[in-house]
């Protein structure tokens, strides 16, 4: 049996050694395969992360051999298959590294006894950083970076579960270290302070809030966590519940990043955003301007709209020269369920602009763009759905809201089209609401209409919102046509939606060490 490695350099092994890949683009088509191991991959969808948008009219033709000449490298037990419309790569769990180090971490959230040492063993699975062949490489950026999310998560519950072992003294060094190489993850900074004031260091512990204050404030213009707040709090009163061994670190604050174009956006994004967060996650609010003379005002609108809004929330402006590729990274540092922004001008045309394709390239998370203002006649939501992967994080972005705001839920498909032999899209439809009403407790009623754009756009007009996802072509053929048509008239205000890697906003907390997950699991 084959096994195959991703975290760390990509790797292939069989029982008498690695076995030799060919070239860079044989080797990305297998890493793309196991990226999506299980799960039809598009041709389409392989020539575009092959060729980084710029696919040749070979395309298909190139992804055919490619996988032909893969399949000869690997011999029998490959497991490519050819599925319209592409290719899957059929593994068992304990061929792919990746689901090894899944399997074990969460095996260690059941049972307390064992935590440390199956995360030990979780983590001892990493050989550096994962796919670092393909570093560079625009397909496997975000893949990467979840990757290593999801490893430094497994790190803090591997610290969490020692140091309910009574192991503070012995991880101090370590955690010094850690916040050192990650100097914006609260958490770590969290375990520092504890490890620190449980060792008789309450006065160290205290230094490291303020550094983490005035590394968080100077970089980001931002305050720490509510969670992190109270620690310090705790720490000062000498609170006798942390020196027991029962109790945890901070755990870190579930948050939905709001990153408004300008002021006058500010309010209908945080009209969405105040639902999604409210009661149990808070907001990141974040401007991002391109001159220092806009960052003051920039600054004071937010610091004034702070005061109203109903949920927790964080505000910071900063200058950039590269909005997207910061915008992603803020959505990196902060292990956001969300990014939301609003749609810029030209994205009807057939490309998305730049700055937007870095964000949605390169965020870990779901990213959600408002065309239109958010209405307050309340509304059903409707979700256009045909299955694709951002479909299914639209639905899951709609059945959030719908149910944090109380409002019903509306599947749209397509009528059967008899010439073209096509039946309608109920089954699918079906699939979708028993998903949504198993994980979100939200009925979802589905209404099929003829498959044209202006029969869409007629259908929603009575809506609250449209949430639909973005089309899996979007990086070199833009939004789509019925998307197109949505956003001109944003009536109802529509969200278009495109699937990161991290676990949305209904994944519970166990999931985020999880690579993929959506409504289908």
């Amino acid at each position: 049996m084959l096994e195959f490695r991703i975290l760390g350099p990509l790797e292939v092994v069989a029982g008498h050694g690695p076995i030799r890949l060919g070239g860079p683009k044989q080797r990305a088509t297998l890493a793309i395969l196991l990226l999506n191991a299980n799960r039809v991959v598009s041709v389409d969808r392989i020539a575009d992360d092959l060729y980084s948008g710029a696919t040749p009219v070979t395309a298909v033709t190139q992804v055919q051999r490619q996988v032909s000449e893969l399949r000869k490298a690997l011999g029998s037990g490959a497991g490519i298959e050819t599925r319209p419309p592409g290719y899957v790569i059929r593994l068992e769990p304990a061929q792919l590294d990746l689901y090894r180090f899944e399997r074990l971490v969460e095996e260690a959230g059941r049972s307390d006894a064992q935590a440390t040492e199956l995360l030990t063993e979780a983590l001892g699975l990493w050989r550096g950083t994962p796919l670092a062949d393909f570093a560079y490489e625009p397909f496997a950026r975000a893949a990467i970076e979840r990757m290593e999310e999801m490893r430094l998560t497994a790190l803090e519950q591997r610290i969490e579960a020692e140091l309910a072992l009574g192991r503070h003294r012995e991880l101090t060094a370590e955690l010094e270290e850690l916040v050192a190489e990650n100097p914006l993850r609260e958490r770590f900074r969290a375990q520092l302070m504890l490890a620190l004031y449980r060792s008789g260091r309450q006065a160290e512990a205290l230094e490291v809030y303020r550094a983490t204050r005035e590394t968080l404030i100077g970089r980001l213009g931002i305050e720490p966590t509510a969670s992190l707040r109270e620690l310090e709090r705790a720490i000062l009163a000498q609170d006798p519940s942390l020196d027991s061994t029962e109790a945890r670190p901070v755990e870190p604050d579930r948050a939905v990043l709001v990153l408004p174009s300008d002021d006058d956006r500010l309010d209908g994004l945080l009209a969405v955003a105040e639902r999604l967060a409210a009661p149990d996650r808070e907001l990141i609010v974040a401007r991002l301007v391109s001159d220092e003379g806009a960052l003051a005002p920039a600054l004071a609108a937010l610091t004034a709209r702070r005061k109203s809004i109903s949920v927790g929330t964080r505000a910071a402006a900063f200058t950039t020269l590269e909005p997207g590729a910061d915008a992603a990274r803020l959505a990196t540092a902060h292990g956001v369920d969300l990014v939301l922004i609003d749609a810029p001008p030209g994205l009807d045309a057939d490309r998305v602009p730049g700055d937007v394709a870095t964000l949605l390239t390169g965020s870990p998370a779901d990213v959600a763009l408002l065309a239109g203002d958010h209405r307050q006649a309340e509304g059903d939501i409707f979700v256009p759905f045909g299955g694709g992967e951002h479909d299914w994080a639209a639905l899951e972005l709609a059945a959030w809201l719908a149910s944090k705001a109380a409002l019903s839920l509306r599947l749209l498909g397509t009528r059967a089209d008899p010439h073209r032999a096509q039946r309608d899209a109920s089954r699918l439809l079906a699939d979708a609401s028993l998903a949504v009403q198993r994980l979100a407790a939200v009925d979802a009623e589905p209404l099929l209409a003829e498959p044209t754009a202006q029969s869409l756009v007629a259908a929603v007009a009575e809506g609250s919102f449209v949430v639909v996802g973005i089309s899996p072509r979007w990086s070199h053929e833009g939004i789509g046509e019925t998307r197109r048509a949505l956003i001109r008239d944003a009536l109802p205000p529509t969200l278009l939606v495109h699937r990161g890697p991290r676990p949305g906003g209904l994944a519970p907390r166990e999931a985020q060490t999880r690579f993929t997950w959506s409504l289908q699991t």
